[in-house]
């Protein structure tokens, strides 16, 4: 931002005594009853303009902390702004690693010598992490305080870490990058280390930012009770990447989600594009993660070179064979002037599909999503600027809905059927057991559900077959697998209840309790559960013990 913008931007946001008094009186107001807009736009400020929601919540948590006001959840959520970013139970803070070199070749993938491999600069979560210098500690410490002044509650954070292929990165940056997030969510005083020579990029860390063994878990331990607790932490990575002494790895640091470049799962189209493994590399890689209890994201692209609408139709079909994703993100290819595919497009041999074309097939694919996968994503955050021919609309998934919902046709994904912040009654819920297969695994996707088919919540049990990979991890042997546990509707702070919420209505309880039912009808003795740092205090209240790298309980 420019010094005179920024500067113009920071005295419109003062909150001068005058904002303030006014500000106390359109609270009271709002508090009454009155419309939140309407009475903004009633009460302009001297010199032009209005007050905005931002600075209400500021001053509402003054006031709360001076005790001139009740606490009061009905008043914060009616001035809350963005509340969609923590209608799904968690909220979620983004942060970039610095630029490091992708083992990858793929000739689609945008390259940027300022950014990690794939990223744009001008992407929304990329610019936040370059005005930071790719700092964990900053990134993280400066978007917890934004969402609060939002806001939104904090107390529960999916932390995903964005950056290329994370496994590619020397883990000594890993461990730091980790270390420094967590010290951001944790109490200060910070850890006063930074960041490795260029980001961790070539030669060896010092003694300066090297984590000393038992310093992680040091931060770890902290993070299980403080305000700030790290309920899910996601990296991404390529299928080749995924190994039992990376999965060992994973764990160590925390991650509990994996996301993944699948792509395609045609081999010829894998190949044409240079990405460097086959699809039996991205089976045994999914396989592996699932028989260690990870979530499973897997990133799939419409419009490779090689590809036409019919065979993307056949491919994306390929998805619920055996790889059965528990989340998926659908990136349709986008022509870029800095990745390979433009000179390949220059020559005539590739062609991208127009806006009604990638409308057209992914209408078609999104209502046969299984009822268990969440579809996180329709279109990357790629400014349209940036794409040289082909879509360029970034309100995608809303003009697919339009159409499906012009066709009669709808989607069943998670996300699309979430409860969100609607009232719940939590005696009118129907429990409902999907059971798949899912490689060697049996996979039961258990949820709580309305009358009219929202989630409520739900637990994913897999019940590893006797052909499921080995991990080497003494915790998880015999054991039935405990993946996730999701109890939805706008995220509330831990130990705070709402009438007719989903969280903290007992759901999660209730559905570890079926799982373990479940696992003991199918012979099971054991059960593990891959639980982020800061939920294991909530399974060791209901009977689980610290194993190696998993919370385990013994359940005959």
């Amino acid at each position: 931002m420019h010094p005179e913008r920024r500067e113009r931007w920071r005295e419109s946001h003062l909150l001068t005594p005058d904002k303030k008094d006014l500000a106390r009186h359109v609270l009271e107001q709002i508090r009454r009853g009155r419309d939140v807009t309407k009475t903004l736009r009633s009460h302009p400020l001297e010199g032009g303009g209005y007050l905005n929601k931002s600075m209400l919540v500021t001053i509402y948590n003054e006031m709360v902390a001076a005790g001139e006001m009740q606490e009061d959840a009905r008043l914060l959520e009616r001035i809350r702004m963005k509340p969609m970013r923590t209608l799904s139970g968690v909220t979620t803070v983004t942060v970039l690693t610095k630029p490091y070199p992708c083992p990858g070749k793929c000739i689609f993938c945008p390259t940027d010598v300022r950014m990690p491999k794939s990223y744009l600069p001008d992407e929304p979560g990329a610019m936040r992490a370059v005005e930071h210098q790719f700092d964990p500690y900053a990134q993280v410490r400066s978007r917890i305080e934004q969402l609060q002044s939002l806001g939104h509650p904090t107390d529960k954070i999916e932390l995903l870490i964005l950056g290329g292929t994370w496994s590619s990165y020397r883990r000594d940056y890993q461990e730091w990058f980790v270390k420094r997030c967590f010290d951001a969510m944790n109490p200060p005083p910070s850890s006063p280390y930074s960041a490795p020579q260029n980001g961790g990029t070539e030669g060896g860390s010092t003694g300066e930012q090297k984590v000393e063994g038992g310093e992680l878990e040091i931060d770890h331990s902290i993070n299980e009770t403080t305000h700030h607790r790290n309920v899910g932490l996601v990296i991404e990575t390529r299928p080749d990447e995924i190994t039992p002494d990376e999965i060992r790895w994973l764990r160590h640091l925390g991650v509990t989600k994996v996301q993944m470049g699948a792509q395609s799962l045609d081999d010829r189209i894998l190949e044409l594009n240079k990405r460097g493994h086959d699809v039996e590399c991205t089976r045994k890689a999914v396989a592996l993660l699932r028989a260690a209890g990870f979530k499973i994201v897997l990133h799939w692209m419409p419009n490779l070179l090689g590809a036409t609408p019919e065979s993307d139709r056949e491919d994306f079909a390929r998805l619920w064979n055996g790889f059965c994703p528990d989340e998926i993100k659908i990136y349709p290819n986008q022509l870029l002037a800095n990745a390979e595919l433009y000179e390949y497009w220059q020559r005539g041999e590739f062609t991208p599909y127009t806006t009604e074309e990638l409308i057209d097939l992914i209408a078609d694919v999104k209502p046969t999503i299984p009822r268990y996968c969440r579809v996180n994503r329709v279109i990357r955050d790629i400014p349209s600027t940036n794409v040289v021919e082909g879509n360029r609309r970034t309100s995608l998934r809303q003009d697919v809905h339009e159409e499906m919902k012009r066709r009669g046709t709808k989607c069943q994904c998670v996300r699309c059927r979430e409860v969100r912040g609607k009232p719940v009654s939590i005696d009118s819920l129907k429990l409902d057991d999907l059971v798949y297969q899912a490689g060697a695994a049996e996979e039961h996707f258990i949820s709580y559900v309305t009358p009219d088919d929202k989630l409520a919540g739900f637990i994913r049990l897999s019940l590893p077959g006797e052909n499921s990979p080995q991990t080497g991890i003494s915790d998880l042997g015999g054991a039935a697998l405990i993946r996730e546990v999701h109890v939805y509707g706008q995220s509330l702070q831990v130990g705070m209840e709402k009438e007719g919420a989903a969280q903290h209505a007992g759901l999660g309880t209730r559905l570890l309790e079926e799982a373990e039912r479940l696992a003991r009808a199918n012979g099971f003795e054991r059960m593990a559960v891959i639980s982020a740092v800061g939920t294991r205090g909530y399974y060791l209240d209901r009977g689980f013990e610290r194993g190696e790298l998993y919370l385990v309980k013994q359940i005959v």
